[in-house]
């Protein structure tokens, strides 16, 4: 074999990929599903508000927000105005970088997450940690951290 040739998977390893592909689809679509038909937005802008949320001040720059959610600037800049649209979020210029802007969730922002955020738990729960062991959040949590890290790290080079 040289070295140009493909490592082929497995028996174990593609029974292992194939159902995590089918998750990585079904998942963000039950989910996305859920919050369009409660309040209109897909889960990547449920993402931003919660984590504008969870910052002291709801606010974050545009930046660190893109980072945190795993969005490209171009579509965050897109999600913002659509929620500044609904007067859930607004940006303010930073003082000290012309070139940075935060974005900031508003109070009527942070209300319409209060609301919603109970269902998206419950979904989360029935769909993904109701159905496992303790030991395998876990290990669903080691396997997560692993995976996204080197998927993290290619988008660093």
């Amino acid at each position: 074999m040289t070295t140009d040739d493909p490592r082929w998977l497995d028996d174990d390893e593609m029974a292992a990929w194939l159902p995590l592909v089918r998750i990585l689809v079904a998942l963000p679509q039950a989910v996305d599903k859920r919050l369009r038909d409660e309040v209109g937005i897909t889960h990547t802008y449920y993402a931003m508000l919660a984590t504008l949320s969870a910052q002291p001040d709801r606010s974050l720059t545009m930046g660190d927000l893109a980072r945190l959610t795993g969005t490209s600037p171009s579509r965050l800049t897109h999600a913002i105005a659509v929620l500044e649209q609904r007067g859930w979020v607004v940006k303010h210029q930073c003082a000290t970088d012309r070139r940075s802007q935060f974005a900031v969730l508003t109070d009527e922002g942070y209300a319409v997450l209060e609301r919603i955020a109970p269902g998206h738990v419950a979904q989360v729960r029935e769909l993904v940690f109701d159905r496992l062991t303790p030991e395998q959040i876990r290990n669903l949590a080691d396997i997560a951290n692993a995976l996204v890290g080197g998927i993290e790290d290619l988008g660093e080079g």
